[in-house]
């Protein structure tokens, strides 16, 4: 019994004048178990067409009125009657009438008289084929849809995205108006995948794709792809483009508009639909975007400089913090290029031995003696000369090399402390700061506990430094994190303490040891503000039994301050200097004046 893909009995559409020719087609069709639906003319015929959209349609072509090729030329126009299989039946046998069925859109063409005892099979093999055929054409769309869309977001991909651009720019060369290329990249994406895992990262993504649908479709037409099958975008010229490159990159054209004020509605528009919460079953977690924007011809006039520098100016949009969106400048590219030429750089001075630890004190405020040293790494550039932190620990950052960089200090570190116990001097910590993209790793404790492998040191001599900032991210998913690490031996300490809006239920929870004041509210002893900020900071260390560090101490009246108050750490150019590995001996030798 034939089925069709459906699963149901293929339903025939038999149109003939002839009532004696519908009767015998019927009882064919009908012993091999097919649903027959009979139409005496054309217009019946394209009527129950459009009703019962069936399998097969079984065409006399000589009929009253209109005609058997114009019914087939009919509805091969609509768009459910491009592919289903049509057999004209005729008594003209001439190459010319044959010709013309199949221009009209015939898949099979028979002459009359028509062989009863093989109709029922033609019909089946015509069925399989029209199957087979369909099968074929559903794998061409699913490469087709592949090819030009993003599976996880439904949204136009790169080559798609490349190839409209690349229309736009060449539409627009002789209009006045603009074309706004914006490039998108999701902030700290990554601790989302690394903390509650990649489907919820995912879901994130066709989040922010249905938002930035629903937030540009107020400003125009959305220009997507068609669902038909062909894959060409519907959308008019004029249309805005959203398309997802990869990861978590988003890029946004809008053309035909007058002035960067446009722009810049649309783009503070985005910051705050993008910057709200996504559910995420029982996670709710806030993911901002950096966006840069290049305009169409001021700042490039082909798709891939006009990418490049909105791209560039992202990267400018998150060096000044994120969740902010810049337009390209000339003086950005150069910029680029020399932050690039700093990367390649700082990669050279990872293996050739540019770099080197320089060590501040911490000092007990009750004896005087050091009890700690702040491991501080510097760049002793071969034709630059020191190259400062604040210019090559953010381009760490940015490239993922601050991983690479914080291994080395770590074992440097490890290195000088036992060359000063060999000497006598083991009775102070060693600080040594870890990046939010380290801590953000799942594997950061492993990542430590072979470190500390490779050389035999007291692990409990080392304190690691993760800013405020950083274990907020997530709390609830960062208290595994700080208990791994806590289970080490080594000492934690909040840095920049302060400055991260920290909710004090997290604090009891948190596994940490030290709070470290932000040198910023050092600074503002002697206000009266100043002084209950830091009031206020003591009080909470003493109330969790935390130890408590001030750093960024730079006058005898605030380290008196701090004194008065209970701190028990100081740390600062007041008291000494970040100085080299080998000048460490002569501080340790004696008491500070305090």
């Amino acid at each position: 019994m034939p089925i069709n893909r459906a699963g149901r009995q293929p339903t025939i559409l038999v149109t003939d004048d002839d009532a004696m020719t519908r009767m015998l087609t019927r009882q064919c069709l009908e012993d091999e178990n097919m649903l027959v639906l009979e139409a005496q003319n054309g217009p019946a015929a394209i009527d129950l067409f459009v009703r019962e959209s069936p399998d097969l349609v079984f065409l006399d072509v000589h009929m009253p009125g209109m005609s058997g090729l114009e019914v087939c030329e009919r509805i091969r126009r609509m768009p459910q009657g491009r592919d289903v299989p049509i057999m004209l039946v005729t008594g003209a046998d001439d190459e010319e009438s044959i010709d013309r069925g199949f221009r009209a859109g015939a898949t099979q063409y028979k002459t009359k008289p028509v062989n009863w005892t093989l109709l029922g099979r033609d019909v089946k093999f015509m069925l399989r084929a029209a199957e087979n055929f369909e099968a074929l054409k559903r794998q061409e769309d699913r490469l087709r849809y592949l090819a030009y869309y993003d599976p996880l977001t439904s949204l136009p991909n790169r080559r798609s995205f490349t190839e409209e651009l690349d229309r736009l720019v060449l539409t627009h060369h002789n209009k006045d108006n603009y074309v706004a290329v914006m490039f998108i990249d999701l902030d700290h994406f990554k601790r989302i995948n690394d903390s509650i895992g990649h489907a919820r990262g995912d879901r994130l993504l066709v989040e922010t794709a249905k938002r930035l649908s629903d937030e540009l479709s107020r400003y125009g037409e959305i220009n997507l792809l068609s669902d038909v099958g062909d894959y060409h975008h519907v959308g008019g010229e004029e249309s805005i483009i959203i398309a997802r490159l990869g990861g978590d990159e988003f890029t946004v054209v809008v053309p035909n508009v007058e002035n960067e004020d446009r722009v810049t509605e649309i783009a503070r528009k985005l910051l705050h639909s993008l910057s709200q919460p996504v559910e995420l079953q029982s996670h709710n977690p806030v993911v901002t975007p950096s966006i840069g924007i290049a305009m169409f011809p001021r700042d490039g006039t082909d798709p891939d400089t006009l990418v490049r520098n909105a791209d560039i100016a992202m990267y400018a949009a998150k060096s000044m913090g994120r969740s902010c969106f810049r337009y390209y400048q000339d003086d950005m590219n150069s910029l680029a290029v020399e932050l690039l030429k700093m990367e390649e750089e700082l990669r050279e001075a990872l293996t050739d031995n540019q770099l080197e630890l320089h060590y501040q004190p911490l000092v007990n405020s009750t004896t005087g003696q050091l009890s700690g040293l702040e491991a501080l790494v510097r760049w002793n550039h071969p034709k630059r000369g020191l190259i400062s932190p604040t210019e090559f620990i953010p381009v760490a950052e940015q490239t993922g090399q601050i991983i690479e960089l914080t291994s080395w200090v770590m074992r440097a570190a490890i290195n000088d402390c036992n060359i000063w116990e060999q000497a006598g001097f083991s009775d102070f910590k060693i600080s040594i700061n870890i990046s939010a993209l380290e801590f953000n790793h799942d594997d950061l404790a492993s990542h430590i506990t072979s470190l500390f492998d490779e050389v035999t040191f007291n692990k409990r001599r080392v304190q690691l430094e993760l800013t405020e900032s950083a274990i907020m991210t997530d709390a609830q998913a960062n208290i595994k994190k700080l208990s791994e690490l806590c289970e080490l031996g080594v000492t934690l300490a909040v840095d920049d303490f302060g400055t991260g809006y920290s909710s004090l239920s997290y604090l009891r929870k948190f596994p940490i040891n030290v709070l470290k004041i932000d040198r910023s509210f050092v600074m503002g002893i002697g206000t009266e503000n100043g002084n209950a900020i830091v009031d206020a900071i003591s009080s909470l260390a003493k109330a969790l039994r935390l130890g408590l560090v001030a750093e960024g101490v730079e006058t005898r009246e605030q380290m008196e301050y701090l004194i008065s108050i209970g701190c028990d750490t100081l740390q600062g150019f007041y008291l000494s200097r970040p100085v080299p590995a080998k000048d460490i001996i002569g501080l340790l030798t004696k008491p500070f004046d305090i």
